[in-house]
């Protein structure tokens, strides 16, 4: 059954550039000097994402920083829409793959962002993120760059049935990860098989995860799926903290 979600303090809005797009993003800070451990997190496909205020009470209650940062095209950010891009056809799996890729530099032009700042400890950054963002996640896993955790949110969920160009590319980025990696999603979510079928790669490949479903969230598969992430923290906080405080604790 949903849960009431606590939210959020406001954010700090910021802005940074990446590959000639000026981006906004939403820095939620917790109380004390730091510096702290970081989460940022990634949106969905939605054209207006919010900043997640739900989410980032999660982390904040335990002492984490937490940046949602908006991707070219969605929110204040400037730029094309990614599903305005996509087209129609045969190709339209490719030029998705195609453009998450471009939007994967927005991703780490944000985590440069991040790990600049004063109250922030730099060596204790984790990626997460659902759907879209679960894809972006898993890409960030692959590339590193000085995360310690990644935690993907139904990656895939709504393409990974119809769409094999995005089932063969998050198979190939759990295959070349190089971070422990947290797969979660709810049971009534549109697909559990990506969590399933990546769990399979990273165990055959051995690399560090967990996979977990957790029982069904609402009543529908968009509750089960984008509703799961960003209302369902009572039922996915505690799992994902400890997993995190397990990753990136000091060193």
């Amino acid at each position: 059954m949903a849960t009431r979600s606590v939210c959020a303090a406001a954010p700090e809005e910021v802005t940074f550039a990446s590959n000639g797009f000026e981006l906004h993003g939403f820095i939620y800070r917790p109380e004390g000097q730091g510096p702290f451990p970081a989460v940022l997190y990634n949106h969905g496909s939605e054209r207006r994402p919010g900043s997640k205020p739900e989410v980032a009470a999660v982390f904040n209650a335990k002492g984490y920083v937490v940046f949602v940062p908006h991707r070219r095209g969605h929110g204040r950010s400037s730029g094309p829409y990614i599903m305005d891009q996509l087209g129609t056809g045969p190709s339209r799996g490719s030029r998705m793959v195609e453009l998450l890729e471009e939007q994967g530099g927005d991703v780490v032009a944000a985590l440069a962002y991040l790990r600049q700042l004063t109250y922030v400890d730099s060596a204790r950054i984790a990626v997460a993120g659902c759907s879209f963002g679960g894809i972006q996640t898993m890409l960030a896993a692959e590339r590193a760059s000085g995360l310690r955790a990644a935690v993907a949110f139904a990656a895939g969920a709504m393409t990974w049935n119809s769409t094999p160009e995005i089932r063969e590319r998050l198979i190939r980025a759990a295959q070349k990860s190089t971070v422990p990696i947290f797969l979660l999603q709810a049971e009534n979510d549109y697909s559990v098989a990506p969590s399933l079928s990546l769990a399979s790669e990273l165990e055959r490949a051995g690399k560090p995860y967990k996979m977990q479903i957790f029982p069904a969230y609402g009543t529908t598969h968009q509750d089960g799926h984008g509703g799961f992430c960003v209302r369902g923290g009572a039922s996915w906080g505690a799992a994902v903290l400890e997993f995190l405080d397990a990753n990136l604790s000091a060193k």
